[in-house]
């Protein structure tokens, strides 16, 4: 059987029992590194589990190889994921090869990022679409979440900003070569993330005719960081006083506010900058 299993957010302890118990018995395990983290790296894993064998699985070997799916029908295999199963698309496509390939899938579901938002006291029924924002770089500058925030401005909802990471990324110069060389690993802050949308916001204003619920410098928005862990951290504060705001190591997360019921406001005021 292949079990795909959530870690949560935090650190190896939060593993539920179910998944601990497939870990334990599987023959293989892997562990996906490239669309989250946790707290702890691989070692602290290992040593909690009591076995030192996880193998690390990047992109490449989930997205475009059958390893993972090898002997899986005649062997248990395990792929830990951080936070939940589902929270990357990329995991639901494993599921289906799996069962093209008339493998048994399990999937044992744990605290995503998505859920624990809720953290912020923001109730989860009033998120709108998810976003994520991207690195720019120098060529390539998309705003395409821009319009998503707006759509869910306008119906007074908030929205939750996933930022990017960069992990195992080949540098440029090595594409062009046999032997590939990665760039360091890189995690988007909430002060990147808000330097971009001010700047969105700044050559969009030219051109939007409404300013009613509209995304601004002063609008209400709530950083966190690391949720889940012991040192999580949260502050509410305006766009613009975001990008001065310092929220300490990976991985944050950032929501721009909508309309906010007065047991909301109370509750981000509490931890306001």
């Amino acid at each position: 059987m292949l079990y795909i299993i959530g870690l949560g957010l935090g650190d190896e302890k939060d593993i539920t029992c179910k998944g601990l118990e497939a870990v334990k018995k599987a023959d293989r395990v892997y562990l996906e590194e490239y669309t989250s983290i946790l707290t702890v790296g691989k070692r602290a894993l290992e040593a909690f589990y009591e076995r030192d064998d996880l193998i690390v699985a990047d992109r490449e070997l989930v997205e475009q190889g059958d390893e993972i799916l090898r002997d899986a029908d005649s062997a248990d295999v395990a792929f830990l994921v951080v936070g939940d199963p589902f929270g990357a698309t990329t995991h639901s496509d494993l599921a289906l090869r799996a069962k093209n390939a008339n493998i048994r899938c399990r999937i044992i579901h744990n605290a995503s990022i998505m859920n624990a938002i809720g953290c912020t006291g923001l109730q989860l029924y009033s998120f709108g679409e998810t976003v994520s924002i991207p690195f720019w770089t120098e060529t390539w500058q998309p705003d395409s979440f821009y319009d998503k925030i707006i759509g869910n401005l306008s119906r007074g909802l908030h929205t939750l900003c996933l930022l990017d990471i960069k992990v195992k990324e080949p540098t440029l110069e090595s594409l062009t070569r046999k032997k590939r060389e990665y760039e360091p690993p890189r995690f988007m802050t909430v002060n990147q993330a808000a330097s971009q949308l001010l700047q969105i916001i700044e050559q969009k204003q030219s051109t939007e005719l409404s300013t009613e619920k509209r995304l601004s410098a002063e609008s209400v928005c709530i950083a966190v960081s690391r949720v889940g862990s012991s040192d999580q951290k949260m502050v509410s504060t305006t766009l613009k006083q975001m990008t001065d705001v310092e929220m300490g190591p990976p991985l944050h997360s950032l929501v721009i506010a909508g309309t906010l019921h007065p047991l909301e406001q109370e509750y981000i005021s509490e931890f306001a900058l």
